[in-house]
């Protein structure tokens, strides 16, 4: 059985045709100018019709491409739509984002505020507080340090009087010599 390899339907006719010539040719019980005038004219024959083939071919081959570039035009042209309908919802939803995250951030804003003047004042409240206390301890160490101060004073000229008096005493109880 015969396997075609990449031939074309064009060169299988042509190629049939060859042969059927030249087996009429052998076969055929005509005189050399009957077969020469009958030649011709199968010759003529094929030829106008390998010229209407060609011409078909041509047709439909120019048919084929005109279809393929307007389907490749309206394909491209769909998908300029698509990408045209999925970059203005792409945009769309940006903005629903970015309106979204304003209305957040202008919701948060006060709060966020009020939680900052809170916590400073909060904070001013503190150190004025431990600032009074640091003051009061220091005023209450001052008292103290000064009251025993004037303790020590006191008991130093105490002690300063009592051994005055020691003195003065055993200098009287003591044998002159």
């Amino acid at each position: 059985m015969y396997e075609r390899r990449g031939g074309s339907v064009f060169g299988s006719f042509l190629l049939g045709a060859m042969l059927g010539a030249v087996l009429g040719l052998l076969f055929a019980p005509r005189t050399g100018e009957e077969t020469r005038e009958m030649l011709t004219q199968k010759a003529n024959e094929y030829w106008g019709q390998a010229g209407e083939m060609y011409a078909t071919g041509v047709g439909k081959v120019a048919e084929a491409v005109d279809t393929g570039k307007s389907t490749a035009g309206e394909k491209s042209e769909q998908l300029r739509v698509k990408i045209d309908e999925a970059r203005a919802r792409l945009q769309e939803q940006v903005s629903k984002s970015t309106e979204a995250a304003k209305g957040k951030l202008s919701e948060a804003a006060p709060a966020v505020k009020d939680a900052v003047d809170k916590a400073a004042t909060g904070t001013k409240s503190g150190v004025d507080f431990a600032t009074d206390k640091a003051h009061q301890g220091l005023d209450y160490v001052a008292k103290k340090a000064s009251t025993a101060a004037e303790t020590v004073e006191e008991t130093a000229e105490a002690a300063s009087d009592a051994v005055a008096k020691e003195t003065a005493k055993a200098s009287k109880d003591a044998p002159e010599a």
